[in-house]
């Protein structure tokens, strides 16, 4: 199910700030973050440049996925494993603030998004 109108254009305004925070400008030409929206989900990514001449194309690699409970109205915040399947993460509990669970990605107490 999609996200209601209001909440996605919410999450797209904060998402956006984050992926553009996160990144400083001086190597966006090498590096940077995007999101898509996909149902009730938020995927963000990491995206990098071709590091060799003979690629051509940017590589992304998912870094976190946000899932929306409408009933509730929580978010929750999942990680992929080696093989790009999704695990709930356990470290911060379902919220409705999108807020906290954009801190926990951006912090990463763990070390599982960003290595």
């Amino acid at each position: 199910m999609p996200l209601p109108a209001l909440v996605k254009a919410l999450v797209e305004k904060k998402v956006d700030e984050f992926c553009k925070k996160r990144v400083p400008a001086h190597v966006l030409d090498k590096v940077n973050l995007s999101y898509k929206i996909r149902g009730n989900s938020i995927t963000i990514f990491e995206n990098r440049a071709p590091w060799r001449k003979d690629i051509k194309e940017w590589t992304s690699m998912p870094i976190a996925q946000i899932r929306y409970n409408e009933k509730t109205g929580e978010w929750t915040l999942y990680c992929a494993d080696r093989n790009d399947k999704w695990h709930e993460y356990y470290d911060i509990d379902s919220t409705k603030d999108i807020d906290k669970i954009l801190i926990e990605i951006d912090e990463d107490p763990t070390g599982i998004f960003w290595g």
